[in-house]
């Protein structure tokens, strides 16, 4: 039998250890994924965690286990943004000094609330791989206290906690779709619900622009990828841990692997149908789901864990906007009016019969080689769904406007 870094009991100790500072987060139904799947799901949301995401279960756990002397020296940690705040909150609980470094990149949002919860923010190299090799040396040149993100077995256990209040919640839990980035969350959760309801099926998401779970397991050894290009920062970690990816090789029995448009969906599809805000990371499973990447048996009960809620806010605006002309909802395309006036008046009002609403307008003269007569204009309309929209597009199309949609060509056909 495999052995593992830590045990059950190291997890159930690990939950009297943080009983009186973590929320025991909600699992609530996810109504409309459950229409679509044809089964019950149901979010476990630790995006509404102390910090915005369940870091700080493994980060108070870890540090409520230094020495006296660990302590004193102050902790470091490096972060693509949430072990940043986990950390620094546990740190501030303790008394402690936290250094956090973190990527050129990161969230700004995310810096913010390190900062916020007392803890000195370094920004170093463009991904966590490199953060957390300058925090290396500041550790060997200072004499910090080192608190990894995922590859230490007090962070494991704390992120365990999930699975024993998952087990207890849902008794009837036939899957659970979990995140993954270094492999610390799933591992500790796997490890739980395994040891207490064997038969539950454990499925690992990994974002397509920083997989490396995939390859490494294949391998039988943690294998990094070189590139790190994705919307969910908060699983972009380029190699899975010495510790964690021995446990995610005998306790998880699947991985897949989504992409950003996925991902960017999946937040919009929590936003809209559950009034909830996830991060990149946190919609990865339910980016799995409705991509079609994870089956469900009909009537099946699924957990999908929201790990985090930390998204900068224009992004979520970006994010939100990109879905709905996905969905249909927002109708971008070009056309021209006639240079005189009314001419535009005469367009605006034909897209008001039909319905649609005009969010953005852009009239210019010179562009797209237009005839000296006239003027290019280009509109965001906001339209019920798709085929709202093309009939809108028909309608324009009959009262002799060509317009070319998306800037992908001339409707229709």
């Amino acid at each position: 039998m495999t052995e593992f870094p830590i045990t059950l009991a190291d997890i159930q100790h690990a939950r009297q250890t943080i009983r009186d500072v973590v929320i025991n987060t909600p699992i609530l139904p996810a109504a409309q994924l459950s229409s679509e799947l044809d089964a019950q799901v149901f979010y476990k949301a630790e995006n509404t965690q102390h910090s915005g995401s369940f870091k700080v279960r493994g980060a108070f756990n870890t540090i409520a286990h230094l020495s006296p002397e660990e302590k004193a020296r102050g902790v470091i940690a490096p972060s693509a943004g949430n072990h940043a705040q986990g950390v620094a909150l546990a740190a501030r609980l303790h008394g402690v000094r936290a250094v956090i470094v973190m990527p050129k990149r990161a969230p700004l949002k995310k810096i913010v609330a390190t900062r916020r919860f007392g803890a000195e923010v370094i920004l170093h190299g463009d991904s966590f791989d490199d953060a957390a090799a300058y925090a290396s040396e500041l550790q060997s040149r200072h004499g910090y206290t080192y608190i990894h993100a995922f590859d230490n077995p007090y962070v494991i256990a704390g992120q365990g906690t999930i699975g024993l209040e998952l087990a207890e919640a849902l008794p009837n839990l036939t899957t659970l779709v979990v995140p993954i980035g270094g492999g610390g969350l799933i591992s500790g959760i796997a490890l739980a619900l395994k040891t207490l309801r064997p038969d539950t099926r454990i499925v690992g998401v990994q974002a397509a622009g920083c997989a490396p779970v995939p390859g490494s397991l294949a391998a039988g050894r943690p294998i990094p990828v070189e590139a790190v290009q994705t919307i969910a920062d908060g699983i972009a970690v380029k190699c899975p841990g010495r510790l964690t990816l021995p446990m995610i090789q005998a306790l998880v029995d699947e991985v897949v692997v989504v992409d950003d448009e996925d991902i960017v969906l999946a937040i919009a599809h929590v936003v809209q149908n559950s009034r909830l805000v996830v991060e990149g990371a946190g919609a990865a499973g339910v980016a799995a789901l409705l991509a079609g990447k994870v089956r469900l048996a009909p009537g099946s009960v699924t957990a999908v864990l929201l790990c985090g809620g930390n998204i900068d806010d224009e992004l979520l605006a970006r994010v939100l906007e990109t879905a709905m002309v996905r969905q249909g909802r927002y109708l971008l395309l070009r056309t021209s009016v006639e240079d005189r006036p009314g001419g535009l008046a005469r367009l605006i009002n034909l897209v008001a019969e039909t319905g649609a609403s005009v969010l953005d307008l852009f009239h210019r003269r010179a562009m797209w080689r237009v005839p000296i007569t006239m003027a290019g204009v280009e509109l965001v309309l906001e339209v019920r769904d798709e085929e709202h929209a093309r009939s809108v597009l028909e309608y324009l199309g009959r009262h002799g406007y060509r317009c070319e949609r998306d800037g992908v060509g001339p409707w229709p056909g």
